[in-house]
């Protein structure tokens, strides 16, 4: 576990998601993609700036991979990730001022189980910050229906919250 004494900057932790093209789309199976080329977070940038959006991480099995960057932000910085815990599988948007400061997360997609129920989740983010989300679910055993999907519409603001359309 890093001390206390131990730092990280604020570019060193941004340097580990990089830049996408818009639109992008995060399926169940999309964590894969960027884990080739983007090892998981080591401790010392989960404690500095990733629990500062969780809270501490207790468990020592869940993992934090970063995904990517959004472009074009100039006023703060939002990146993706992608926590994996027990039956809960999470894409993360977070995003912090210039300085490193958390605004606002937004769980926007992933695949979670409490063993009866299996929800799903898939999110694309367009070039103008709109992020449409279509969620399933189904009982375990039970045939999906995609009929029963819901879908939401979330707007990342230039100022780095986030409003539900």
């Amino acid at each position: 576990m890093p001390t206390k004494t131990e730092k990280v900057k604020l570019k060193d932790f941004l340097s580990k998601f990089p830049l996408v093209e818009l639109p992008i789309t995060l399926g169940n199976d999309s964590h894969h993609l960027f884990s080739r080329s983007n090892p998981p977070l080591n401790p010392l940038f989960i404690q500095t700036y990733i629990t500062l959006m969780e809270g501490v991480i207790e468990d020592e099995f869940t993992e934090i991979v970063p995904c990517f960057s959004i472009p074009d932000t100039q006023d703060f910085h939002a990146i993706v990730y992608w926590k994996a815990s027990l039956m809960d599988y999470q894409y993360i948007l977070a995003t912090f001022t210039k300085k490193g400061i958390p605004i606002s997360r937004k769980v926007i997609g992933g695949t979670y189980s409490d063993g009866e129920v299996i929800v799903q989740s898939i999110a694309t983010i367009d070039s103008d910050w709109t992020i449409h989300i279509v969620t399933g679910r189904s009982s375990i055993g039970e045939e999906y229906d995609a009929a029963k999907s819901t879908a939401i519409e979330i707007e990342l603001l230039p100022d780095g919250h986030f409003a539900e359309e």
